[in-house]
């Protein structure tokens, strides 16, 4: 799901307020306040939600399941889809947690999603989500995709070691 234009757009107004801001793009002021767009943080939340059902640190009311698949670490269980749903059910489901944290679960690295340590896991989640492009959907700004996790990693294909592989690229 998209955070409404109206919530990132007050991010954008503060932002722009900041002493020698004013003339940077949005997405140039999040790259270099450090900061993560607000579909960016949501993202990174329920990424840590996830965190916290495979180490029961959270009721699993949807009774999400987590297989180890060795060297690719663990995966989530994606519920699979009724064939025969309307295409706003359809939309509903795949913009559902129980979608989206196993899809967004499913990109991390082996070296991030075998992390016991809760802080480690976080301090890690941090760097792999601000080494991929924050870009946010803004009304006057071209946009290459949703700017999900999931659509940057998705562009051409990359599997989970291409895509730490550009993380740390751009993280030098």
């Amino acid at each position: 799901a998209v955070v409404s234009t109206q919530s990132t757009g007050v991010q954008r107004s503060l932002t722009s307020r900041i002493e020698g801001c004013k003339w940077w793009s949005y997405w140039e002021r999040l790259k270099r306040l450090d900061l993560m767009s607000l579909q960016r943080r949501r993202e990174r939340y329920i990424v840590i939600h996830m965190w916290k059902l495979r180490h029961d640190q959270a009721s699993n009311d949807l009774k999400i399941e987590f297989k180890d698949k060795g060297r690719i670490g663990f995966n989530a269980e994606i519920p699979p889809r009724t064939k025969s749903s309307t295409n706003a059910h359809q939309t509903m489901y795949d913009e559902s947690f129980a979608v989206m944290g196993p899809k967004l679960w499913n990109i991390l690295p082996a070296t991030i999603n075998r992390l016991d340590d809760f802080e480690s896991f976080k301090r890690s989640l941090t760097t792999f989500f601000k080494g991929i492009p924050d870009e946010p959907p803004v009304k006057g700004y071209a946009r290459r995709n949703s700017n999900s996790v999931l659509d940057w990693l998705r562009d051409g294909g990359r599997s989970r070691s291409q895509a730490m592989t550009l993380v740390q690229w751009r993280s030098v």
